[in-house]
């Protein structure tokens, strides 16, 4: 499908010669390689002068984008998204491009000479988490239950933030019954964990003694890579973190502005892949990466990281069950309602 020009778009309210200037828009998103050829405008959007707001951290624009509105275009929390989306307070629309994608069976943080071996043992047991909320838990929490038969109601949950206490909840969770998270203020899942007043961290970043490789904690789940590898094989769930979304003032003035935009970033996309698997020359500073991506590529069988609702509607639907069973959306939705429905067709083709 070839994307829309505004001045196509517009063209039986011109006159003949007019044309139509591209309109300016904001994009606030991490800097992902996928992303940058839309950074740098190697990749152009038909109609649109992309405007670069390029941050380190996705939760200062995940904030600015909940509660101010600060940009056209920007990157978004699935978690968050679909709380908005079921309590009808999203002023922002969903495409199906993903710029982040974790697997999260490796998010789970004990102290090395810890009695918890397997996910079986965290019942009964005090594990931290920086939101209820956050969709690296979601996914996790979602892996516990419904994988490996974990009652979360026998979990005793604590929220605080990873390498500083007093993080609040984003959203408004209608927790289950049975289900209590304690907020803690006065320390971080990070101090929590080696204090021993934690018996397991379950965050998205790891702990900051981990990330510094203090060997007094591990991952709980040994071969990580290989047990989220069986994961995909065996359900389909290529865990989608972060989704793009777009102010909705925005889609109702310039409707041809999602399937532009849509197209742009899957070529953005792709021109990384190519880049990930040429191995000419070192693009990344890790040794044998281009081999590694060769490998992914092939268990993918195709595109390792496809964008659209189709391929992806297997993942987004676990995710949804996952969010409404645990009280992160407050409605069961459907797929379809979380993006622009000019995508949904694109996503087709």
């Amino acid at each position: 499908m070839l994307p829309c020009v505004a001045g196509e778009k517009l063209k039986g309210n011109l006159g003949k010669g007019d044309f139509m200037p591209n309109i300016k828009l904001s994009l606030a998103a991490c800097d992902y390689d996928h992303l940058r050829d839309l950074f740098t405008g190697r990749v152009k959007v038909e109609g649109v002068d992309i405007i670069p707001m390029v941050f380190d951290e996705p939760h200062h624009i995940f904030h600015r984008a909940s509660n101010f509105t600060d940009f056209d275009i920007h990157e978004m929390s699935f978690g968050r998204y679909i709380s908005l989306v079921s309590q009808n307070k999203n002023e922002m629309t969903a495409l199906p491009v993903f710029p982040s994608r974790v697997a999260r069976q490796s998010a789970f943080y004990v102290r090395s000479g810890s009695r918890i071996k397997d996910a079986l043992d965290l019942e009964g047991k005090r594990v931290g988490i920086p939101e209820w909320t956050q969709t690296a838990t979601i996914y996790a929490r979602g892996w516990l239950a419904e994988t490996e038969g974990v009652d979360l109601r026998k979990i005793k949950w604590f929220q605080t933030g990873v390498d500083q206490p007093g993080r609040s909840e984003p959203s408004n969770p209608v927790l289950p019954p049975g289900i209590n998270v304690t907020p803690v203020t006065d320390k971080s899942l990070s101090e929590l964990i080696i204090s021993g007043d934690i018996d397991c961290a379950l965050t998205a970043l790891p702990p900051k003694p981990f990330r510094e490789g203090d060997r007094r904690v591990k991952r709980l789940v040994r071969n990580a890579r290989r047990v989220e590898e069986n994961y995909y094989r065996e359900t389909g769930i290529f865990p989608i973190m972060h989704l793009i979304c777009v102010k909705n003032e925005v889609l109702e003035k310039y409707p041809w502005v999602a399937m532009n935009l849509f197209e742009a970033f899957e070529d953005a996309k792709n021109n990384a892949i190519d880049r990930a698997l040429k191995g000419s020359h070192s693009i990344y500073p890790f040794p044998w990466a281009a081999d590694s991506a060769e490998l992914v590529r092939d268990m993918f069988e195709g595109d390792m990281w496809p964008y659209g609702l189709e391929p992806n509607r297997r993942t987004i639907e676990a995710f949804l069950r996952f969010g409404f069973e645990q009280g992160v959306a407050h409605l069961n939705l459907k797929p379809e309602v979380l993006f622009a429905p000019q995508t949904l067709n694109i996503a087709k083709t």
